[in-house]
């Protein structure tokens, strides 16, 4: 009888390699374009290499009791569109909690808090061009803001429309094409997902993220030329 083939854990890993020179291509006004040369062992060839600096970002589904998820329109212009997308901001304030500036954009993009939240996903949203890590959330137990606590939006964000969307209605959206946002569609899909048991899979809100950039170790075997 054939030996059934081994299941292999399926998981990425850290994997730093001999960096060896690094500089900044371009400074702009949210982000920075980096260059750097690396090789991928000690004997290999050098590879040089550009790609967005970004500081990380964490995303928010909000869940009802009736299980219907919040969704925001909003224009985004290098696309030229108004998406649908779950509540996002940036992680650029220096040691500032993960939770915490989920909770913040919460309110701020869509007027609600939670008192539950879980790690519904980590991704890197485009990991041929940018170190972006994003997390994103489960948060449930959502009461709206007073009216007159709410944050004053501006920008792209003066627009933003609300909808609350029962949860298979969205993964219809997601599957039949109509909601593009990366952070969304995956949101969407895995709560589907987390709901067959219960939500009961879901890490702790708390979980550790080593994938996002402040939690990296330093490269190995120097030294690092900075142009």
């Amino acid at each position: 009888m054939e030996e059934e083939p081994r299941t292999t854990a399926v998981a990425d890993r850290q994997s730093p390699r001999r960096l060896l020179e690094t500089s900044t291509v371009f400074e702009g006004k949210v982000w920075d374009v980096l260059r750097e040369t690396f090789t991928l062992n000690d004997n290999g060839e050098s590879i040089t290499r550009e790609f967005i600096q970004h500081p990380g970002a964490v995303a928010i589904l909000a869940m009802d009791e009736k299980e219907r998820v919040l969704l925001i329109r909003q224009y985004r212009h290098p696309v030229r569109m108004d998406l649908w997308e779950i509540p996002t901001g940036l992680l650029d304030m220096d040691g500032e909690d993960f939770v915490d500036a989920a909770a913040r954009e919460l309110a701020e993009e869509a007027d609600v808090t939670a008192d539950t939240w879980h790690v519904l996903a980590d991704l890197f949203l485009s990991p041929g061009s940018s170190s972006e890590a994003l997390r994103i959330y489960l948060a449930q137990g959502v009461t709206e803001v007073p009216h007159e606590e709410r944050h004053t939006r501006t920008h792209e964000e003066a627009e933003i429309e609300l909808a609350w969307v029962p949860l298979q209605d969205a993964v219809d959206a997601v599957l039949g094409g109509r909601i593009h946002s990366p952070s969304a569609a995956a949101a969407v899909l895995a709560a589907a997902a987390a709901k067959l048991a219960g939500y009961s899979s879901l890490r702790p809100a708390d979980s550790p993220w080593p994938e996002h950039p402040s939690q990296h170790g330093t490269w190995p075997s120097g030294p690092v030329l900075r142009a």
